[in-house]
């Protein structure tokens, strides 16, 4: 028997022993969306996280939602009105944050490879463009000259340091992320010669780190290079950005992330910080631990067999949603996810099974010689923590699958 990743606090059964998501029965809200497999992203629990988050961090800290872990429209148009901004990554982020409602100045574009029609996009809606190589910078400001408009230009630092802990390393040594650090004050002054709106600096080190002292020293260290690059620039920058970092538990063992000992350490470093960053604004960009927790993925037993003495549970979904849960979206020992029989969600574990999805593939695996109630066809599987780069960070269209219905509650 292999263990599975702690269920998130606030997930309850109701007498019947049904999961509920959002106070409604799991079963029920699959009858209304008409079929499984189902994605459920609870409000109630989106609007808290932000408000646990803001509890927690210095005043003077604004909140961006980074919506690549979740782009559903609907949860899109609720998450701008409890953030501050969005960060994008593409062309198509851009036009979804956008019809949300969120004002275009308060996104941010970034990611290499942008290509010149999203470049021009950005630049006309007003956004600001994150810039990861001097080329990219060369490109924006042709782009807004030929418009005849003033582009709103940051840059992405790549940093001389790494998030330690982090479960991907986006700064620290060769990266196809952001421009190195001892290049940017010449690129700023560029910027600025050429009369851009330069916006600041985005500076992201890594994220899914569950150690808060680690968090907070990446972001003490981020606070000084900014400071470094103004001083070196002779101009403050009217945003640091200071990238997110903070994950959440997705295996046993796993804890959550202390917030309030990041917003203690975070007041303090920037008290404390250089004078020339006094009227700088800054921000943390966060993804997963947003909106991870909100979302559970449900999935219907198909089938249940036997084979050499081992169980298994034949969901009619799998890694084409769940590519993560699945062990494939960058984990290098398989672990299991929190799991759990839906509509058995009070029952103490009655079995060892392995719960399997409908491809032809044998890497399609959503719980592992894990304990669960029994279960038989017709029954529920729950996973949780599924809010975050499921639906749209997994590979839907294999084996002509198609994508799995999505819903706010």
């Amino acid at each position: 028997m292999k263990p599975h990743g702690p269920i998130p606090p606030g997930f309850a059964a109701d007498v019947s022993g049904m999961l509920l998501i959002g106070g409604d029965r799991a079963e029920t809200l699959a009858d209304v969306a008409g079929d499984t497999p189902l994605f459920v992203y609870d409000s109630a629990m989106l609007a808290a996280r932000a408000a646990e988050w803001r509890a927690a961090m210095p005043a003077e800290v604004q909140l961006h939602y980074a919506m690549k872990a979740n782009p559903y429209a609907p949860l899109l148009a609720f998450m701008a009105g409890l953030v501050d901004g969005f960060d994008v990554a593409s062309g198509g982020e851009l036009k979804a944050a956008l019809a949300s409602g969120m004002a275009a100045a308060a996104i941010s574009f970034a990611g290499p490879g942008k290509r010149d029609r999203e470049l021009e996009a950005a630049i006309i809606a007003g956004a600001t463009l994150n810039l990861e190589s001097a080329g990219e910078a060369e490109r924006a400001l042709s782009i807004a000259d030929h418009l005849g408009l003033t582009p709103r230009l940051a840059v992405r630092v790549n940093p001389d340091f790494d998030l330690k802990g982090s479960g991907m390393k986006m700064g620290g040594g060769a990266k196809p992320f952001g421009v190195d650090a001892a290049d940017v004050p010449t690129l700023v002054r560029r910027l600025l010669d050429a009369g851009a709106d330069w916006r600041g600096f985005h500076i992201f080190a890594g994220s899914q780190a569950l150690d808060a002292g680690a968090i907070a020293d990446t972001q003490a260290q981020t606070v000084a290079l900014a400071a470094r690059l103004a001083n070196e620039i002779g101009r403050a920058p009217p945003l640091v950005n200071l990238g997110g970092g903070m994950g959440v538990p997705y295996f046993p063992g796993d804890t959550a992330v202390d917030a309030t000992a990041v917003g203690q350490a975070l007041g303090e470093t920037l008290g404390a910080r250089d004078p020339i960053l006094t009227d700088s604004r800054f921000a943390m960009e966060l993804g997963r631990w947003l909106v991870a927790e909100a979302g559970v993925y449900l999935t219907r037993v198909v089938d249940r067999k036997t084979s050499h003495g081992e169980t298994f549970l034949v969901t009619d979904g799998g890694l084409h949603h769940q590519l993560a849960a699945s062990g494939n979206f960058g984990t290098v020992i398989r672990r299991n996810y929190p799991i759990a029989v839906a509509n058995a969600f009070d029952r103490e574990p009655a079995e060892t099974v392995s719960v399997v999805g409908c491809l032809c593939t044998p890497l399609d695996r959503l719980g592992d010689q894990v304990a669960l109630p029994r279960a038989d066809v017709g029954d529920l599987i729950a996973i949780f923590q599924a809010g975050a780069y499921g639906a749209s960070a997994s590979p839907a269209t294999f084996l002509g699958q198609g994508p799995a219905r999505e819903m706010l509650v």
